[in-house]
C-alpha cells in the first residue's frame, strides 16, 4: 500500500509550483509526483488559502504575465551582474563598506536603481542616504581620532588590552566608553599579548550512542545506514537550518527539516520525514554530538521507530564525512552562488536543488555514475516508488 506523502513535502512542492518558475508538469517530474497528484494538491491549497479559482485569468493572459516577469527577472539579472562586476574593483582597493557608497551613486548614473545596487552590495537604502546627506559624520571623526590614539597606545606596550587602552584615553581627555574602545580595539584588531583565546576548552556532551559506523559510511543495501547532520546559512532575515538525513547505499536524500531555529525538533521533523517515506527497520542513524542528536526527543523517537543511534567522536569531522560532503556540494551549488534575501527563498531553492538536481540529475560515479532515483530503482523499485 502506498503511503501518503509527508505533511512538510506537501507544502514544499506547492510553494515551488506557485513561485511560477516552472511548469507544474515540470515540478511534478522534479519532485517524483504524478501531475495530477500535484494539481490535486494546488486546487486544495487554493480552497484553504480561500483562492477564488474563477477568478484566476486565462491562459493567455498568464502567459503574456509569465512573459513580462521573465524579461524583468532578465533585466534585473543583468543590472546585478553589473553591479558585482564594478563592485569587484571596489572590494579589492578599500576594505571599508562604505567606500562601497560612491559606487552607488556612478550605478545610479547608468540608470540602474539605488534599491537594486544596495540589495546587492548588502546594505539598506537609508544607510546610503545617510552617507550621502553626511559623508562624514562627527562619529565617524571622533572614532578615526580614538582609533589612532588606540594604536599609539597600544604601540607603546603591546601587553596593553582594551581596558588599559581605555583607561589610558580617558587620563588622555578622550571622552569614550570602554565599550566603544572594546569595538574599536576589535576593529584593529588590537589585543594584549597576554590574551587567551576563548572558546578552546568547552566540552561536547556525553555520547547517548556508541559509535557503529566506524567510517565505514558504505551499506550493502537501502535503509541499513542512515547520516545524518544539521547546516546553517545567513539570509536577510537571519540564518537557516536544514537537517537532512541522507541514505549511506543509495545516497539519497531520504528526510530533510528546514527551519529558523537549530532544536531538537528540526532533528526529529527530518527523522520523522524519513521514517514515514521509508518505513525502516533496524535502521542505524549516524551523526555527531550535536545536542540537537542527544536530545531525549530524538532518542526517543529512534527507539519508538525500532531504529539504532550511533554517534562518532568530538572534533573528528572524519567520523561523519559523508554527510559533511553532500553539505559542502550545497554549499557551492545553492548556499554560496547568490546573496539570500528571504529564509523562504533559500528554503525553496535548496529543496528545489534535493529533489529535482541532485536526486534526478546528478550522477555520481559513486553510484556506477547514476543518479541516486536511478540506483533505488534498480536495487529495489518498490522503496523507490513509495518514497
Amino acid at each position: 500500500m502506498v503511503k501518503a506523502y509527508p505533511e512538510e513535502f506537501r507544502r514544499d512542492v506547492i510553494a515551488v509550483a506557485r513561485k511560477g518558475e516552472t511548469s507544474v508538469r515540470q515540478v511534478a517530474k522534479d519532485f517524483g509526483v504524478s501531475e495530477s497528484c500535484l494539481a490535486r494538491w494546488l486546487r486544495l491549497a487554493d480552497r484553504d488559502d480561500g483562492i477564488n479559482v474563477a477568478a484566476v485569468p486565462s491562459a493567455k493572459a498568464f502567459e503574456q504575465a509569465e512573459l513580462r516577469d521573465a524579461q524583468k527577472r532578465i533585466r534585473l539579472l543583468e543590472q546585478e551582474n553589473e553591479i558585482l562586476r564594478r563592485a569587484a574593483a571596489y572590494f579589492a582597493q578599500f576594505a571599508t563598506p562604505k567606500m562601497i557608497y560612491p559606487l552607488v551613486l556612478e550605478l545610479a548614473d547608468d540608470r540602474i536603481p539605488v534599491a537594486v545596487a544596495c540589495r546587492v552590495l548588502g546594505f539598506s537604502k537609508q544607510a546610503f542616504y545617510r552617507w550621502r546627506a553626511d559623508p562624514v559624520t562627527d562619529r565617524d571623526w571622533a572614532d578615526a581620532h580614538l582609533t589612532n590614539a588606540a594604536i599609539d597606545a597600544h604601540r607603546d606596550d603591546p601587553t596593553f588590552g582594551y581596558r588599559f587602552i581605555a583607561d589610558d584615553l580617558h587620563a588622555a581627555g578622550h571622552r569614550a566608553s570602554e565599550r566603544r574602545v572594546w569595538r574599536l580595539c576589535s576593529q584593529q584588531r588590537l589585543w594584549s599579548l597576554h590574551a587567551k583565546k576563548r572558546g578552546l576548552n568547552r566540552k561536547a556532551g556525553p555520547p547517548v550512542h556508541d559509535d557503529r559506523v566506524r567510517r565505514a559510511f558504505t551499506a550493502p543495501d537501502l535503509d541499513k545506514l542512515w547520516l545524518t547532520d544539521i547546516t546553517e546559512h545567513p539570509t536577510g532575515e537571519g540564518k537557516l537550518y536544514l537537517c537532512a538525513i541522507k541514505d549511506a547505499c543509495s545516497r539519497r536524500i531520504v528526510g530533510y527539516s528546514i527551519s529558523d531555529r537549530m532544536r531538537s525538533s528540526l532533528a526529529v521533523a527530518a527523522l520523522q520525514m524519513a521514517i514515514s517515506r521509508r518505513n525502516p527497520a533496524g535502521t542505524v542513524v549516524h551523526s555527531d554530538r550535536g545536542s540537537q542528536f542527544r536530545s531525549k526527543k530524538f532518542v526517543r523517537s529512534l527507539s519508538d521507530a525500532g531504529l539504532l543511534g550511533s554517534m562518532g567522536r568530538v572534533g573528528a569531522c572524519a567520523d561523519n564525512a559523508a554527510m559533511e560532503s553532500f553539505f559542502a556540494l550545497l554549499q557551492k551549488n545553492v548556499l554560496n552562488r547568490r546573496r539570500w534575501a528571504t529564509r523562504e527563498e533559500l528554503r525553496l531553492a535548496i529543496i528545489t536543488w534535493i529533489e529535482a538536481t541532485y536526486h534526478r540529475k546528478r550522477r555520481q560515479r559513486g553510484l556506477g555514475k547514476l543518479t541516486p532515483i536511478e540506483y533505488e530503482t534498480i536495487i529495489n523499485p518498490q522503496v523507490a516508488l513509495a518514497a
